[in-house]
């Protein structure tokens, strides 16, 4: 993933928000970063158990998109 489709994420993500709020798990801004605190700490599980080789501890685009993707229905 590309820092263009990192951003191009970012507004789809904004987008999905504003649009259906009520269906993230994680709606006002402090339990959306408590929730990514959490997720951040536990993504390199998700990635385990899909067979993903992802390693969490190299920081890459996909890794942030994952992150936020996660925290938004995370508990």
């Amino acid at each position: 993933m590309t820092r263009i489709e990192f951003i191009k994420f970012l507004e789809e993500f904004k987008t999905d928000f504003d649009n259906n709020q009520s269906e993230w798990e994680n709606s006002n801004l402090s339990d959306f970063l408590e929730s990514m605190i959490s997720y951040t700490n536990d993504i390199q599980g998700f990635y385990d158990n899909m067979e993903m080789n992802i390693d969490a501890n190299i920081p890459t685009w996909e890794n942030f998109m994952h992150i936020l993707k996660g925290a938004s229905v995370y508990e």
